[in-house]
């Protein structure tokens, strides 16, 4: 079963392009949006529970395919900041570049998100 949309698409998007705009300007609200809507599309577009994505305060998911974790620290984690995931979501920022300096900590054999980024949410 899919996961539960809690954003409209259309307000996670208009979020997403108003990030994309002005990324140091946007207003916090709006901010948090783009991040929990980008969060959903991901689960969305890779269901499972074999990794978790985390952009604390923001919001956090769990997808792609594999062993489900029931209790305490999951063995597939990536962490990262609010504009460090926005600039994966919409190409701005290479997978690669953006682990290699450190803005993303990803830790287990399920966490590499090159695969799935970036999900090309800005026309």
């Amino acid at each position: 079963m899919p996961p539960r949309r809690r954003t409209h698409p259309d307000v996670g998007r208009a979020a997403v392009r108003a990030w994309a705009a002005d990324p140091g300007g946007v207003p916090r609200p709006t901010l948090a949006t783009a991040v929990r809507w980008s969060l959903e599309e991901l689960a969305d577009r890779s269901p499972g529970h074999a990794t978790e994505v985390r952009v604390p305060p923001f919001g956090a998911v769990q997808c792609i395919e594999g062993p489900r974790h029931t209790r305490g620290t999951p063995p597939n984690v990536v962490e990262t900041d609010a504009a460090t995931w926005l600039g994966l979501v919409t190409g701005r920022l290479a997978w690669d570049d953006a682990v290699g300096t450190g803005r993303v900590r990803a830790s287990g054999s399920r966490a590499d998100l090159s695969a799935l980024l970036p999900l090309a949410l800005v026309p």
